[in-house]
């Protein structure tokens, strides 16, 4: 893994309710993702009951570490990372599997308040046949350094367009990007196997179609998001992730 980075995660969160008891969201999406990642990064694939377990048995010993107050949680954090004693360029033949786990507050310094989002024209995040799709430490190497950037112009994010025509909008380092049309439309950039598919971005989708709004999943350019914006079209904007759960974005800047 240290050399030819056949590695990947998922992230999800166990939240203690008023009663005491401790849920998780929808682990199963997490279990599904973990699948395709794996067959990505040709490693093996975990079965759902096998992932789901290894959550419960988590809990059952570290049940006492999910705390209660407001906005926390305890964020989980399974993984998949080669660890054979080989080197050379092939796909390992054992890996290993572990499940780690830590208390964990609001993702953003303020909580749940508007963010200001960094541009990146220079830098993309992944590419078309790569592996943005996947959840794998690659993708997130390749954002650092935009973040970076975006910590260096007072932006909390860095969003990343296609980098194929970067005209594109994609998604932020860390999350899925919405924009709200009027008072009954979402929409949010097609999956193209260059966007992480979100557990909180499907579960957003789906509970806008069940309450009777339009969600459409297509590509939105930046002229799109900059004439919605001037014409009135584009009420709101905001990025949405197990870390970030459903942040408003206030403003975007770029170079």
């Amino acid at each position: 893994m240290l050399h030819y980075g056949q590695e990947i995660f998922e992230g999800l969160k166990a939240y203690r309710h008023a009663d005491g008891s401790i849920w998780t969201f929808r682990p199963e999406k997490n279990a599904d993702r973990l699948q395709r990642s794996a067959r990505r990064l040709a490693l093996p694939e975990l079965s759902e009951s096998d992932f789901i377990e290894s959550i419960r048995q988590m809990i059952a010993v570290d049940g006492d570490w999910v705390p209660s107050d407001h906005e926390t949680s305890l964020y989980l954090r399974p993984f998949m990372i080669a660890n054979e004693s080989f080197l050379g360029v092939r796909a390992a033949h054992k890996v290993g599997y572990y499940v780690i786990a830590s208390p964990a507050g609001a993702y953003f310094a303020n909580g749940v308040a508007p963010i200001k989002i960094w541009l990146s024209t220079e830098y993309a995040r992944a590419g078309r046949g790569g592996t943005g799709a996947a959840k794998c430490g690659g993708n997130y190497a390749a954002s650092l350094l935009p973040q970076m950037q975006a910590y260096d112009n007072d932006c909390a994010q860095v969003l990343f367009l296609d980098g194929e025509t970067g005209s594109h909008i994609d998604e932020l380092g860390g999350m899925n990007v919405f924009f709200v049309y009027g008072t009954d439309t979402l929409v949010t950039p097609r999956l193209t196997g260059t966007i992480l598919e979100g557990v909180t971005r499907d579960s957003i989708i789906q509970l806008a179609r069940d309450r009777g709004l339009t969600v459409e999943e297509r590509d939105v350019t930046l002229d799109d998001w900059r004439d919605g914006i001037a014409s009135g079209a584009i009420t709101e904007v905001f990025a949405c992730g197990t870390a970030a759960v459903v942040t408003p974005i206030s403003q975007a800047q770029g170079p």
